[in-house]
């Protein structure tokens, strides 16, 4: 065995060791999401070929269609991201030791991620690989790694196993899937044990998020836990707010951005367990109809479908007490992603006011994910969505949205998402 593989095996047991605890539960997630086999004969993760984006960009490169360029300085980072369709203002930044690669990241050497609703980039400073997570629309996320050296064949290396031994864990629902969490991190960036890592999502207080990450932008009064290490589970908070610059905090010249954008922040951990939602219940269908179990399944279905539709509504977001601004170019740019109706609207417009997003629907709704779900699961959210969206589903946890919001997110869909039901614009089924 080499000195990399035992990096790697080394580095996969301490980082599951260290999340093992609070980054597998945090909630009902124990109860509510137990282990599911992702060798069962309706999955079979590990055997299929991955229909993902870097998938995809390999077949490319490996038949002459695409050549990665390779920087004197930054190496194929900034081509990947720019072939994958990833902004670089998307960046944020991460120190805690939550990587394979950990001895590499600290408070001084963050590890910057890059995302789109279906692709996250991870680079650490003076790492063997890039990192690459990327989302098959009906296997659920597919980890990759890409070697920094310069290379005439560049190859992406599938690392299913070692990533599994955290991203397959009740804090990512027992699928493959995406974490992203908050820790009370020590001065060199190792999260304190025991239970300390706790997922986070959009219905996290904005005040227990953060821990261990950068967060540039402002946010009024909120004291979160970025941009700060802890001593015995305390932050130092005096320079930690509103920092609009991470000048003094680290050196930043080696990053392809200055910031680490509290917008960006939370509009990846809304996206994250929204995913991971979709594969789970989409995997379980799967599951479900091969065993020919479908009328037992029918009240975890519903279950799901219920599951989906209130965060996809985000009728539990955390309330924002006081407007959010950040600094880098992500608000102008994410929203630019968005399809658009007829008056001009967007479901990725912001409004970080009161809440993320000005109209109260996940623009996951337009993901590959949602629309490769299988029709059993799907054709429900739909009829639940539309119940909610004209009133037929009265149940108080849908209050905060108004009449004007209900209104507003059927008229955007009804112009811009292909494959409604019909009975959406008829009214009939």
């Amino acid at each position: 065995m080499d000195a990399k593989s035992r990096f790697y095996i080394a580095s996969v047991v301490l980082i599951a060791t260290v999340m093992a605890t609070r980054a597998h539960a945090g909630n009902d997630e124990f109860v509510n999401f137990p282990w599911i086999p992702y060798d069962h004969s309706a999955i079979q993760y590990l055997q299929h070929a991955p229909n993902d984006p870097v998938g995809r960009l390999q077949r490319d490169i490996d038949s002459g269609k695409i050549k990665l360029k390779y920087d004197a300085k930054w190496g194929y980072l900034p081509d990947l991201l720019k072939r994958l369709n990833v902004n670089t203002d998307s960046q944020v930044l991460v120190f805690t030791k939550t990587s394979f690669q950990f001895p590499l990241i600290s408070p001084a050497k963050p590890r910057a991620l890059y995302f789109t609703d279906n692709l996250y980039v991870g680079s650490v400073q003076d790492g063997e690989v890039i990192e690459v997570m990327a989302l098959d629309p009906k296997q659920g996320t597919q980890f990759y790694t890409l070697d920094v050296h310069q290379s005439q064949q560049p190859a992406f290396v599938r690392r299913d196993m070692a990533c599994l031994q955290c991203h397959m864990s009740p804090g990512a629902l027992n699928i493959p899937g995406l974490l992203i969490s908050s820790s009370y991190p020590g001065p060199d960036g190792t999260p304190a044990s025991r239970g300390a890592q706790e997922i986070t999502d959009h219905r996290t207080p904005l005040d227990e998020r953060w821990g261990g990450w950068y967060v540039t932008g402002t946010a009024g009064e909120l004291q979160h836990r970025g941009n700060a290490v802890s001593h015995n589970r305390q932050f130092d908070s005096s320079d930690s707010q509103n920092l609009t610059s991470l000048e003094g905090k680290f050196n930043i010249s080696p990053y392809l951005e200055p910031t680490s954008d509290i917008v960006a922040l939370m509009t990846l951990e809304h996206q994250t367990r929204l995913t991971n939602l979709i594969t789970r219940f989409g995997w379980e269908a799967r599951i479900a109809q091969a065993e020919g179990k479908l009328d037992a399944f029918q009240e975890r279905l519903s279950f799901g479908v219920d599951q989906i539709v209130t965060y996809m509504l985000f009728a539990e977001e955390a309330k924002i007490r006081d407007p959010i601004v950040g600094n880098s170019t992500f608000t102008k740019t994410f929203p630019q992603r968005g399809p658009r109706d007829k008056k001009g609207r967007s479901l990725s417009d912001f409004d970080l006011q009161t809440r993320l997003f000005r109209y109260p629907l996940s623009y996951m709704i337009y993901s590959e994910a949602f629309d490769n779900m299988p029709d059993l699961v799907r054709e429900p959210v739909y009829r639940k969505l539309y119940d909610v969206l004209i009133g037929i589903d009265i149940n108080p946890k849908f209050a905060r949205l108004s009449v004007e919001d209900r209104r507003n997110v059927r008229e955007i869909l009804l112009d811009t998402k292909p494959g409604l039901p019909s009975y959406w614009r008829t009214g009939q089924e």
